[in-house]
């Protein structure tokens, strides 16, 4: 497979690549527009929105076989109390439909339909994709609830406002686990599970009391992960945003021992967050000091 064959067609139809039906269908999606809005504005506990075969069918297909393993490339090694999964977010080591896919979805008619849904306007990608790109979990990983940070480490004036998660996980059964938990705002329990089916998408606002994660380790049969897309998008403010870091949080049916091994994590992983907006670095330095570890 061609760059040249997945590339995404310069213009603001959402082509996909040659030959094929457009990797996002605005014509259908603008059209729910209204229907969409009202049910992202009315969802609990936070505004979401829950939107399957977001993508054409034949691209989301692809873009499982494309999908980089595990074991392959710079992963960066998200280790610690709280989560357990692999990131990747430099471009040059993301597969070139998925690199299309991204595209579209920072492209600025698809950022047009995305304020629309939210409501929120003035809405920015992240070039540079911090925190986001491609995901993937193994078995046994998980991601404990939490709130997002909730600014940009490298741009100042950048609020976190809305995120975008893409799963590409076909025949994905419940008891493989993984499902997005939302909770609510004031973490006394889940209002809501997501299982991370092919081509379904879910975007949610990100605010300070967003809960959500997936804590409860995978179950899915070894050498399978939980693939997922996930692409954040911010508002560029006149003065800094307030600043805090990822914001883990224990559930109530969760023991002492481990409250207070997620309180703790949570304040060393707000020491680092400090230390890399200051100096600039970001997480493949401590994902390689990590993988030394874990090794």
């Amino acid at each position: 497979m061609t760059s040249e064959s997945t590339a995404r067609a310069d213009d603001d139809t959402g082509a996909g690549p040659a030959g094929e039906q457009p990797l996002f269908d605005y014509a259908r999606w603008e059209a729910q527009l209204p229907e969409l809005t009202r049910r992202y504005d009315n969802d609990h506990p936070f505004p979401h929105i829950i939107l399957e075969n977001l993508i054409s069918p034949e691209i989301a297909k692809r873009a499982v076989e494309d999908f980089p393993s595990a074991d392959s490339g710079e992963w960066i090694q998200y280790r610690h109390v709280s989560e357990k999964k692999l990131g990747q977010n430099k471009r040059e080591c993301i597969p070139p439909l998925h690199l299309s896919i991204i595209d579209e979805f920072n492209s600025p008619r698809f950022l047009a339909f995305l304020s629309k849904l939210t409501g929120i306007e003035g809405l920015v990608p992240d070039p540079g994709l911090e925190g986001g790109g491609l995901h993937q979990i193994p078995r046994l990983g998980f991601l404990n609830i939490h709130a997002d940070f909730t600014a940009h480490v490298h741009q100042p004036l950048w609020a976190r406002r809305v995120n975008l998660l893409l799963y590409l996980n076909p025949d994905w059964k419940e008891e493989y686990g993984g499902h997005l938990e939302l909770w609510d705002r004031k973490m006394k329990g889940c209002t809501e599970k997501v299982l991370p089916v092919l081509n379904r998408c879910v975007i949610f606002s990100t605010n300070s009391d967003s809960f959500h994660g997936h804590p409860d380790p995978l179950t899915c049969p070894v050498g399978r992960t939980r693939k997922s897309l996930a692409l954040y998008y911010y508002t560029v403010e006149a003065v800094e945003p307030e600043r805090h870091s990822t914001d883990y949080r224990a559930r109530p049916q969760d023991s002492r021992a481990r409250a207070a091994f997620i309180w703790l994590d949570k304040k060393a992983l707000r020491a680092y967050d400090f230390v890399k907006r200051r100096l600039g670095i970001d997480d493949r330095f401590v994902s390689r000091i990590l993988r030394r570890f874990s090794k």
